[in-house]
C-alpha cells in the first residue's frame, strides 16, 4: 500500500520544512509531492534540492487547485493533503495502513487531530466524525480536520470527487457534501495521527479569530487544555511533533465517543 501525500505551499518555507520532515519520518511507503505557487520567501532556494519530496514549482489558481494539481500527480493508493502547517504524528501512516487494510470496504477515513499554536503548545483535540449534510451546511466548524483526512485513490479514478478549484475558505466543506451526496463509504479512525498549527495567520481561521476575540466570555467557558508543550526545539531534521507521542495517548477513547470501527 502506497500513500502520497500533497502539499500545497506559497510562502511558508519556515513551516514547510516542518512538514516535510513529518511526512519524510513515516515508515511507509509514501510518495510527498509537494505544488509550490512560486514563492518568492526563500522556498525555491532548497525545496528542488530536498530528495525526500516531488516538488513542482507553478503558478496556481489557489490552495485547492494546487492539491487537485498534486492529486493528478500521485501514484499512491491511499491519498491526502497537508499544509505547510500540519505535520504527522509518529507513526501516523502505518496506523492509517492498518485501517485501510482492516476495512477494504471504507474509501474516506477521518481520524483525530492536535492543536497545537506557533509554539508546539497544545490547544485542545479534535476527534473526528464523519460528515453530515446538515452540520456542514449550518456550522462554521467541520467534523474534520483535512490534515487527518485520508482516502482511497478510487474515488478520483472511479467517482471523480476532487476539490472545486475555484473555492477558497470552504472547499474542505464542498468537498465533504460531495462525499455526501455521492455516498462515499467513511468511517473513522480512532487514533490521533496529524498536527494542526493555529499559527495566527491560518486562512479560514481568520473571521472565527476576530468573533472569538470580541466575546472574551468564551476563554472562561473553554478552558485551556491542561497538556505539556511539545518541544519547539527539534531535532535536526526530523518535525516539531517528533516526540509527541509520548504526550498524547494515542489510543485512549474520548468521552461520549461516537461509534467507530475497530482498528
Amino acid at each position: 500500500m502506497k500513500f502520497s501525500i500533497i502539499t500545497p505551499s506559497f510562502r511558508g518555507s519556515d513551516w514547510l520544512k516542518l512538514c516535510v520532515a513529518s511526512v519524510a519520518d513515516q515508515d511507509v511507503d509514501h510518495e510527498h509531492i509537494v505544488q509550490d505557487s512560486c514563492s518568492d520567501d526563500g522556498t525555491q532556494d532548497w525545496l528542488p534540492h530536498d530528495a525526500r519530496v516531488l516538488a513542482f514549482i507553478e503558478k496556481d489558481r489557489g490552495m485547492y487547485d494546487a492539491v487537485n494539481c498534486g492529486l493528478c500527480r500521485a501514484s499512491g493508493d491511499i491519498l491526502a493533503y497537508l499544509n505547510c502547517d500540519e505535520q504527522y504524528l509518529p507513526g501516523a501512516l502505518r496506523a492509517v495502513e492498518r485501517f485501510f487494510g482492516a476495512h477494504p470496504d471504507v474509501d474516506v477515513a477521518f481520524a483525530d487531530a492536535v492543536v497545537v499554536d506557533a509554539s508546539g503548545q497544545s490547544l485542545c483535540e479534535r476527534r473526528a466524525l464523519t460528515p453530515q449534510r446538515a452540520h456542514c451546511l449550518v456550522s462554521g466548524n467541520l467534523a474534520f480536520l483535512t490534515c487527518a483526512t485520508f482516502f482511497r485513490r478510487r474515488i478520483l479514478d472511479e467517482q471523480d470527487v476532487f476539490f472545486d478549484a475555484v473555492l477558497r475558505d470552504v472547499g474542505d466543506v464542498v468537498w465533504g457534501l460531495k462525499l455526501i451526496e455521492m455516498k462515499v463509504r467513511m468511517a473513522v479512525l480512532p487514533e490521533f495521527t496529524s498536527a494542526f498549527t493555529d499559527t495566527g495567520g491560518n486562512m479560514n481561521l481568520r473571521e472565527k479569530k476576530r468573533l472569538l476575540d470580541s466575546a472574551p466570555w468564551w476563554r472562561q467557558a473553554i478552558p485551556r487544555a491542561g497538556r505539556p508543550a511539545f518541544s519547539p526545539a527539534p531535532m535536526a531534521g526530523r518535525s516539531l511533533l517528533a516526540g509527541a507521542a509520548q504526550v498524547f495517548d494515542l489510543h485512549a477513547p474520548g468521552p461520549n465517543e461516537p461509534p467507530r470501527l475497530p482498528r
